[in-house]
């Protein structure tokens, strides 16, 4: 899809990978809508001359902030990028309940409802696209974040499903899985991490093929593995 001219919503747009997304997506010649819910970081992206709309899609009330913030505006790409994950392991007594419906919500419902709510929009430009942002968790699973594996292999799941159910519609649906990416999530957690810069400019690019699944990074041979054989995946990502 030529990006030139578009108009991109991309949730979590000030930080991470978001934060350069929206970057490059407006060097394509976008019209970027960033979203974020950190105060200073919302602030910073609309001083570096972004227009954002500040809300928390971890609660269904911010959802419906976003949606009247845009105010029946067209999209033509919606980027449900933003996502977080939470305290799950009972092996060190860390399991933060509310924490946990919240990643629910900001990961996968959050998600869902803006699909299902833009889908008319998205129906009227003609050529429009939706990127859900999943990740190579969604593959198989580690031991460590349960409830942000599950969240994002729904995510998945559902892509896929409307993946058909939109087909001949002239929307696009994207799934892009990203590997473990320098970001303040991940900060001190593993080694290898790719850049956000660069998952990001993997994740535009395929936009612009127009591909349907961009594994980025190490996903790429992850998903090589799991396409031989889902157990092996398993077994090797469980341990992490």
């Amino acid at each position: 899809m030529r990006l030139q001219g578009k108009t991109v919503l991309v949730t979590g747009g000030t930080d991470g990978i978001g934060a350069q997304l929206i970057r490059q997506l407006r060097d394509k010649g976008a019209q970027v809508i960033a979203h974020g819910r950190n105060p200073g970081r919302v602030a910073a992206t609309q001083a570096d001359g972004f227009e954002v709309i500040a809300a928390d899609l971890s609660t269904p009330a911010g959802v419906d902030t976003l949606i009247a913030a845009l105010a029946n505006r067209p999209i033509d790409i919606l980027v449900n990028n933003a996502g977080a994950g939470t305290g799950y392991d009972f092996r060190a007594g860390d399991v933060d309940l509310p924490g946990a419906e919240k990643t629910y919500y900001l990961n996968l419902h959050a998600p869902t409802q803006l699909i299902a709510r833009l889908l008319p929009t998205l129906k009227g430009r003609g050529e429009a696209m939706v990127v859900n942002v999943t990740s190579g968790l969604a593959l198989a699973p580690n031991a460590g974040s349960p409830v942000y594996c599950a969240s994002k292999a729904a995510l998945r799941s559902y892509t896929m499903a409307i993946r058909a159910q939109l087909k001949g519609t002239g929307i696009i649906v994207v799934e892009a899985l990203p590997p473990l990416v320098d970001t303040q999530m991940t900060a001190g957690r593993g080694s290898n991490k790719i850049s956000a810069g660069e998952c990001a400019r993997q994740i535009v690019a395929g936009m612009e093929s127009g591909k349907e699944t961009i594994n980025v990074g190490m996903v790429k041979m992850l998903q090589l593995v799991h396409s031989i054989s889902p157990a092996l995946a398993r077994a090797i990502m469980i341990r992490f």
